[in-house]
């Protein structure tokens, strides 16, 4: 792929340059308490420090810590809109926008799959982050099919809080049997295979 050069003769910091390069999915998932948003976070970060024009979008469930931001459990955030259905990220991506960054992609509808595939044809980049599965340790839908069209899949892991294994689960702690269930640490635990409750 060919990159355009700066006056220094340096190739720029991020691989992205709008009019040059293809499109493409990039999915952080995991557990909850993995780093997934902290990690969308700092990828956006690196591409507005490559001045990159950049959009962020979460799902208008999630107010855990703000509505205007996605806030990581370190407290990192970014600035971002809510939005309560998929189609809605393409009707405010910004022709300009070179880079698009979905948090919490798991709340989205199945909708999501075609958002994400779209802002990809178009040359953009796209950076989703999100659980891979439920509290029943089952996969989320969506989540699995977006793993399976990305070109770039991270698997975050967080740290088992019974044993301190890696941990790969989300352990609910309430009774409730909804499968949405927005929440932190008062909700929710990571938990390793061995120490995973259904």
């Amino acid at each position: 792929m060919k990159r355009a050069r700066t006056g220094s003769g340096h190739r720029p910091a991020a691989p992205l340059h709008w009019g040059q390069a293809g499109g493409w999915i990039e999915a952080v998932v995991g557990s909850m308490f993995s780093g997934k948003t902290q990690e969308l976070i700092r990828r956006l970060r690196l591409a507005t420090i490559a001045r990159q024009k950049v959009q962020v979008f979460n799902h208008a469930l999630d107010t855990r810590y703000a509505k205007d931001h996605i806030v990581s459990h370190d407290s990192s955030k970014t600035p971002s809109q809510a939005v309560a259905k998929a189609k809605d990220i393409l009707e405010l991506v910004e022709p300009e926008t070179q880079v698009v960054g979905i948090d919490e992609v798991q709340f989205f509808d199945e909708g999501i799959i075609e958002v994400c595939e779209t802002l990809a044809d178009q040359g953009r980049r796209v950076i989703v982050a999100g659980l891979d599965q439920d509290y029943r340790g089952i996969p989320f839908p969506v989540t699995a099919q977006l793993m399976g069209v990305a070109e770039f899949v991270t698997k975050n892991l967080a740290i088992c809080s019974v044993c301190g294994s890696p941990a790969n689960r989300s352990q609910r702690l309430s009774n409730t049997k909804k499968l949405i269930e927005v929440g932190t640490g008062d909700k929710y635990e990571a938990r390793c295979r061995a120490c995973f409750r259904r």
